[in-house]
């Protein structure tokens, strides 16, 4: 006991003379243009150009850093949307103590209040992109990224959860500057809606991008977490609607010494139902249709960051995702009104069911270079997916005579995909005004799909499909900034082959082509509130798997859908206008575009010529010829009061498609194609409105509308929804309780007619109307070391060409 009391002693001793020869700094960051404190600036300390420490500032703006040595030291004060700071501080035995408060000076070419923890959200127009940070009202949307993305100017999700931008549903999603190999639709409602930074709408792609993506890219940037020791948080939630839904997740970090270990698990399952008609006029056909999906998917990533040195990093992921989903199709038939039928009603149970699973595995190295901005980046990847889906039918047919047959088999399919990309970016800033960025590329896909099915009227019961892709490309752009006036320019070379092969050379089809993807950006500020930009791009979509993949994905006694090998990549030469203007309390943007389409991949329903009642159905994919497009969007954020701002937004496009379709003849009973030509015109309009009435209660209104579509082939009906919701803070900012009533008034449906193939009409409706209570909590926390939040933060320059 005496012993342990003299060695705390001593040790207070060495800590009391330690103090003693030691000085502090303190001080406070505020606004220079109203005096409001700024939260969580960055306050650096750094000796000779090396950073010494760090900290945050507090709610009120101030910070203080204890324990330095007794020299002069480097000061550096940064913030988003905000000039750098740079002072001298000097320390001595006679000047122990120093104060430092700071009026940060708004960046010009940056919108105000753009910061990871403010209530409302705010949007920044950079110049290639523009940046939607997430704030407290749009987390208070839902649990998962999926929930708070019809909430997003521009981007729109349907019933199923695919993301379309500016009413084209080619859109590339990325998160954190790289694509999954998870479906984006799934991917989405993985990722909880408290781990999004900001949205970033890419809708003219420069050349250092993968041009896949007509409509351009949606990039979805998670928080990282730099602090050192010990944090992370947790999420979690539940979706009450016809049954209950959860979601969990839980972020883990911890930092110590050049090591930074990070990890996430989350969870989501639940039953979801999906159900409607479509009703055939001529004659009379009735099909109902109850979908019931029962979810249960895994995902988790682990990995690791090691610093090297001040200008050396090493990384390591994986990321492995596992599904176990049963799907339950029911499907019922009237063909009571047909005169002439033979069948009266048909019944049909099917049963899709099977685990998916994908990992990935990423190992990177970043060099810095003394200069600053100045990096290489070298990025391996590589990821294998496998997909088993057991089906099986059961198919009742009630005859006029009132006969039954009764047809049972089952389906087995098996796929594996696997990818390996690797890739090197490399930035160089020559000068202030000056930045050349070159990359190179290699992306290499093989697939393997087996089909085997029990179906009696099947040609071939055993099929097998693969479809191999070779991608090498290399980039270079080269831009530069003046005073009002800045431009980028830049090209992508590309060379890309494929290789589709249908059961062991009984079908083959090959496509090999080099091409350019040129790129070109101007701006110009005409002052520090008002910014015009200017910008080209030339895009490609190429054939997915799903889409050229020759083998059942869905089937009901009318329709069955399946790939189209032949699919040839669709190319987009985009031009757009964008205007962005900033005041005091918000800020507005606008825009117009037009696109020029060769080739556009799109549904098509035709008659199925192995039916000889001529009432079966196909649904694939084909390609249409040359189409344009324009269209324009509008948003506005505008805070009215101190505890009232809105959000509203619109957008409008128009696409001129040419293609053909069939139409039957009730007479001849027979189906034959035609060529149309039709305008398609969509518009969608929101409105969000935040009340704030203290500083833990808040409350959300959201509006949305979408117009009707007059289509090539069928006409979708308008749709529109109303939600509310509130989110409450407490154990000071550590813990959030969100509640939010979705589609209030339960107006949300899909509903279609059409003359194409023949005359009929239909509608669906899901699980709109729920009701979402979710809490997030966070724990731990320390210092935050400046040189891996800069590089681990800097999506902009890591998400270059080292995309995959």
């Amino acid at each position: 006991m005496k012993l342990n009391f003299f060695l705390f002693a001593l040790l207070g001793v060495f800590a009391t003379a330690q103090a003693q020869n030691t000085g502090s700094v303190s001080g406070k960051i505020t606004e220079k243009s109203n005096n409001a404190p700024i939260s969580y600036a960055t306050v650096s300390i750094k000796d000779n150009g090396k950073a010494v420490t760090g900290v945050n500032t507090d709610d009120n703006g101030g910070f203080t850093i204890k324990n330095l040595a007794l020299k002069s030291y480097t000061i550096e004060i940064q913030y988003i949307g905000f000039k750098k700071y740079t002072g001298t501080i000097v320390l001595g035995d006679n000047k122990k103590t120093a104060t430092i408060n700071v009026s940060l000076e708004e960046e010009a070419t940056q919108l105000k209040g753009v910061n990871i923890v403010s209530d409302r959200s705010t949007i920044e127009q950079k110049i290639d992109r523009k940046v939607i940070t997430v704030g407290k009202d749009l987390t208070t949307a839902g649990a998962s990224a999926s929930d708070i993305m019809n909430n997003i100017p521009s981007v729109n999700v349907d019933q199923d959860g695919k993301l379309s931008l500016r009413g084209n549903d080619n859109v590339r999603v990325l998160i954190d500057g790289r694509p999954s190999n998870i479906d984006p639709a799934q991917l989405l409602k993985q990722i909880p809606s408290t781990s999004i930074k900001k949205i970033e709408l890419i809708t003219n792609p420069s050349a250092k991008y993968n041009p896949e993506g007509m409509s351009g890219i949606i990039n979805i940037v998670l928080h990282k977490n730099t602090n050192t020791g010990f944090n992370g948080s947790y999420s979690g939630g539940i979706t009450f609607g016809e049954t209950a839904k959860y979601n969990q997740s839980l972020n883990l970090n911890y930092k110590t010494g050049k090591v930074n270990f990070f990890g996430n698990a989350g969870q989501n399952f639940g039953t979801y139902q999906n159900d409607g008609f479509i009703k055939r006029f001529d004659p009379e056909v009735i099909q109902k249709i109850d979908v019931l999906n029962d979810n249960d998917s895994y995902l988790y990533k682990i990995g690791m960051d090691y610093l090297i040195d001040d200008h050396n990093t090493l990384s390591f992921y994986t990321n492995q995702n596992k599904s176990n989903g049963k799907g339950f199709v029911n499907t019922a038939i009237d063909y009571n009104n047909v005169t002439d039928a033979d069948v009266s009603k048909i019944f049909q149970k099917s049963k899709y069911s099977g685990p998916d699973q994908v990992g990935t595995y990423n190992l990177a190295y970043k060099h810095i270079f003394k200069k600053e901005g100045h990096t290489l980046d070298f990025e391996g990847n590589y990821s294998d997916n496998k997909e088993t889906q057991y089906s099986s039918f059961d198919t009742q047919t009630i005859n006029t005579d009132n006969t039954q047959n009764n047809v049972i088999y089952d389906d087995f399919i098996k796929g594996t995909r696997k990818l390996t990309t690797l890739n090197v970016d490399y930035v160089n800033p020559l000068n202030e005004k000056t930045t050349l960025e070159a990359g190179a590329e290699a992306r290499i896909t093989k697939t393997d799909n087996d089909y085997i099915t029990g179906n009696p009227l099947a040609a071939i019961p055993v099929s097998n499909y693969t479809y191999d892709t070779d991608i090498y490309s290399a980039y270079v752009t080269f831009g530069q900034k003046f005073k009002k006036f800045s431009y980028q320019l830049g090209a992508r070379f590309e060379s890309y082959k494929v290789a589709a092969n249908l059961n062991h050379g009984l079908e083959k089809f090959n496509d090999d082509y080099i091409t350019l993807y040129p790129s070109a950006y101007l701006t110009y500020n005409l002052n520090e509130k008002n910014t015009l930009q200017f910008s080209y791009s030339r895009r490609v979509d190429r054939p997915s798997l799903e889409q050229t993949k020759p083998i059942r994905e869905f089937s009901t006694p009318l329709v069955t859908s399946i790939g189209n090998p032949e699919l040839r990549p669709q190319f987009t030469n985009s031009v757009e206008v964008n205007y962005t203007k900033t005041f005091t309390k918000g800020s507005f943007t606008t825009g117009v575009f037009y696109r020029s389409i060769n080739d556009q991949i799109s549904r098509i329903l035709y008659p199925d010529d192995t039916d000889p009642t001529g009432n079966k159905q196909i649904l694939t994919y084909t390609n249409y010829d040359h189409n344009t497009s324009y269209g324009f969007e509008v948003s506005f954020n505008y805070k009215i009061t101190k505890w009232w701002d809105i959000a509203p937004s619109i957008d409008f496009s128009s696409i001129n498609q040419q293609g053909v379709v069939f139409a039957y003849d009730p007479v001849t009973q027979t189906s034959s194609p035609i060529e149309r030509k039709v305008t398609v015109a969509a518009f969608n309009g929101r409105m969000n409105s935040n009340f704030k009435v203290n500083k833990r209660l808040s409350f959300l209104l959201f509006g949305f509308y979408r117009g009707g579509v007059d289509g090539l082939q069928n006409n979708s009906h308008e749709m529109y929804k109303m939600d509310m919701g509130s989110r409450y803070t407490l154990l000071d900012n550590k813990m959030n309780i969100s509640l939010r009533f979705n589609d209030v008034f339960n107006t949300m449906k899909y509903s279609f007619d059409a003359m194409y193939p023949y005359a009929h009409e239909g509608q669906f409706k899901w699980e709109s109307q729920t009701v979402y209570l979710g809490l997030t909590y966070n724990f731990g926390g320390a210092k935050i070391k400046n040189l891996e939040r800069k590089q681990r933060e800097d999506n902009t320059s890591k998400g270059g060409g080292g995309m995959f």
